[in-house]
């Protein structure tokens, strides 16, 4: 089997190719255009093969793969651009040689090679192949790596229960179901490391989707009486009994932790890949919609009574933690704000759940 050591010498000896002369002929030009190209190609290929062998050593570095593996992945991103520099200097070969037979071929025809690239793809904080794909388009759409990348994004997407605390009772006595009730949280989530030279800090800020929903249980519903909001016993059996909110908040977390620095030739990263964090913070904004529903029998016949005005809270606002390994965290919040804007009682949405940063 060829070593990586004779697959680079392959490459370097192709690239040593000389230039052809141009031709008689009166595409004479666009023929000693193509030849430089071939040029571009070997110095393309050579550069994303220097790129990938940079992203495996990333995944070496950060115990994804083994030592075996490694050279294994190397040896097959040698082979792979080996044969890209001998198909595209063929493509080239073969419009020079169309070029040469016709003179009134154009430089078009064929594969166009001309301004196009091949880049890997985007990263969050490790090296942008392993996790972003790779991009074929027009150089002008493509972006260079950035040497030092102080802000990255990603979204967020949330899950678990949801209750209320309420003045003068326990969490165990709340009027609301412990299992029925929960929420969701959908986000979108940037995260810009603050000083220089550590990532010892980090601000996580975005924009979010709350869905808040509380079960009412032993055949209560919510009521407002002159604009005061308070529960009531049903005169009959309810077979559901439920109080939904949707509100849009801007999170912002102080988010603390280790991380691991990889340095490479022309760019360097903090990486929080599987690394121990805590994110500390709030949020605020609106809420965009509440709904009460509540089902029941009335003379043998099922109805359905909706309330979307209950004088909910228009602001809401509250204080959030969160505790995570890699890309999964305990996730608790609890709005400082009250549910309605005037209430018998006072009561606070509070819920507890699992967290996802989905890069």
């Amino acid at each position: 089997m060829k070593t990586i050591t004779q697959y680079v010498i392959g490459i370097i000896l192709v690239c040593a190719t000389p230039f052809a002369m141009a031709q008689e002929n009166p595409n004479g030009l666009k023929i000693e255009y193509l030849e430089t190209k071939k040029e571009e190609v070997k110095l393309q290929e050579k550069e994303f093969l220097k790129e990938a062998v940079a992203a495996i050593n990333n995944k070496l570095d950060n115990g994804e793969i083994t030592n075996e593996e490694a050279e294994e992945l190397k040896q097959k991103e040698a082979e792979k651009h080996a044969l890209n520099i001998e198909n595209r200097i063929a493509i080239i070969d073969n419009k020079i040689a169309l070029l040469e037979r016709n003179e009134k071929v154009t430089s078009d025809v064929g594969a166009n090679l001309d301004g196009m690239v091949i880049q890997i793809g985007k990263g969050e904080d490790s090296d942008e192949f392993d996790k972003g794909g790779i991009y074929i388009g027009p150089k002008d759409k493509a972006t260079p790596k950035v040497y030092d990348k102080r802000t990255t994004s990603d979204m967020v997407f949330a899950i678990g229960f949801n209750n209320a605390i309420i003045e003068g009772q326990s969490l165990s006595d709340s009027p609301y179901k412990l299992g029925g009730s929960g929420f969701i949280e959908l986000g979108w989530a940037w995260k810009t490391r603050l000083f220089k030279n550590t990532n010892a800090v980090r601000l996580k800020y975005g924009l979010s989707v709350q869905w808040n929903k509380l079960n009412v249980k032993e055949d209560q519903f919510l009521t407002e009486n002159d604009g005061v909001v308070s529960l009531e016993t049903s005169s009959f059996n309810l077979k559901k009994s439920k109080f939904r909110s949707t509100n849009l908040v801007v999170p912002i977390h102080f988010e603390f932790g280790p991380s691991k620095k990889i340095e490479r030739d022309t760019y360097f990263r903090y990486s929080t890949y599987n690394k121990f964090k805590i994110g500390v913070g709030g949020y605020a904004g609106v809420n965009l919609s509440s709904m009460h529903k509540i089902k029941y029998k009335l003379d043998g016949n099922r109805e359905k009574d909706k309330e979307t005005d209950l004088n909910a809270n228009p602001f809401v606002y509250g204080v959030s933690s969160y505790v995570s390994f890699g890309n999964v965290a305990l996730y608790a919040k609890y709005d400082l704000s009250p549910l309605f804007k005037d209430q018998a009682i006072d009561q606070n949405n509070i819920s507890l759940g699992l967290r996802f940063d989905l890069d």
